[in-house]
């Protein structure tokens, strides 16, 4: 059986694998370098690779709700993590 994207479900779950490993190494070398110096200029590029995330796979997957109610349990869900955020925030200060 093929996924979305015409591969076979063996060969997209070892890309997802590979790419969550990349996170990983990413993430421990981060932290390796955390303790040599200041890092915060990274901050900006990982929020950036998130909205890119958002906006080029999961927003059109919106529009493809036939019913309004999964139109509106789709922004319920957005507004939410929005204040939840918004939230996080204010107890970091």
């Amino acid at each position: 059986m093929l996924v979305h994207s015409g591969w076979s479900r063996r060969r997209a779950l070892l890309f997802n694998l590979l790419s969550g490993l990349a996170f990983l190494v990413g993430g421990l070398l981060a932290y390796a370098a955390a303790g040599n110096g200041d890092i915060a200029f990274l901050v900006p590029f990982a929020a950036g690779s998130f909205i890119y995330i958002g906006a080029s796979d999961l927003i059109p997957q919106v529009n493809r709700h036939q019913s309004v109610m999964g139109n509106v349990i789709q922004l319920a869900a957005f507004v939410g993590g929005l204040a939840l955020l918004w939230m996080l925030r204010s107890i970091g200060r």
